[in-house]
């Protein structure tokens, strides 16, 4: 599993879901969080990072849950070495050279782009405007927050900028870099929600529509977290997408 932040940023409740039928591995990729090493600012070294630890785990095929920043890693992932996939889940993503994905929106750098967020700026850009899903996203913090003790180390601002730098380079326009992903011949589930700010969902059907074997899920009344706002039905469709017979 993938994601932007360290590992104390997956949400428990999704994380104990998936595991309660499969073995799940989360991980802090090379400079961040308790990982050792310096934070590459391009996708693709992380996408090499990625594969040395999964070798490391001596892995030979994995089936791989990428979030936002982890989504595009997943991606490299299955197209240098295709043969470490069985299947795929895309969560909050969008393919490298996309229209409209280079940097994110000013209200999303105004939230997220600065050393220090508060709770109301993560709940601006990882929930809808909505009373429910702000509701969810409070519920979420405390799910999150809720352990006080053993907690994974802080991802640095150093990360974080060369993680943006690595965004924003993936999201140079170059419509010629979309075609990479008819590369993937491995099933693959794109979700989202309906309200993302980050990454918006249209670009959850530019993925499906460029890779065979994609099947798109948007959930409603959510944003960037709507995985951990729905985390038990995202738990379920995953379950379901990875049960299917190859």
């Amino acid at each position: 599993m993938l994601a932007h932040g360290n590992l104390d940023n997956w949400d428990p409740a999704l994380i104990d879901a998936l595991a309660s039928t499969r073995r799940v591995v989360t991980f802090d990729n090379a400079g961040v969080g308790g990982s050792t090493g310096t934070t590459p600012h391009v996708i693709g070294q992380m996408a090499h990072d990625a594969v040395a630890f999964l070798t490391a785990m001596e892995f030979g095929q994995v089936d791989i849950l990428g979030f936002s920043i982890g989504s595009f890693i997943a991606q490299e992932i299955a197209l240098i070495r295709p043969d470490l996939v069985r299947r795929m889940i895309l969560a909050s993503s969008a393919p490298q050279g996309a229209a409209g994905m280079h940097g994110w929106a000013p209200e999303v750098i105004g939230a997220v782009g600065k050393p220090e967020t508060s709770p109301e700026d993560y709940l601006g850009v990882f929930f809808a405007r909505s009373s429910s899903s702000r509701q969810a996203g409070q519920e979420v913090l405390r799910r999150i927050y809720g352990r006080t003790e053993g907690r994974d180390k802080p991802t640095t601002w150093a990360t974080r900028e060369a993680q943006y730098d690595a965004v924003c380079t993936w999201g140079i326009p170059n419509h010629s870099l979309l075609q990479r992903l008819s590369g993937i011949d491995r099933p693959v589930f794109v979700a989202n929600g309906d309200s993302d700010p980050m990454i918006l969902p249209h670009y959850s059907y530019l993925i499906a529509g460029m890779i065979s074997q994609a099947t798109v899920k948007i959930y409603p009344d959510s944003a960037h977290g709507f995985l951990f706002q729905h985390h038990a039905e995202f738990a379920a469709d995953v379950e379901a997408f990875l049960a299917k017979p190859d």
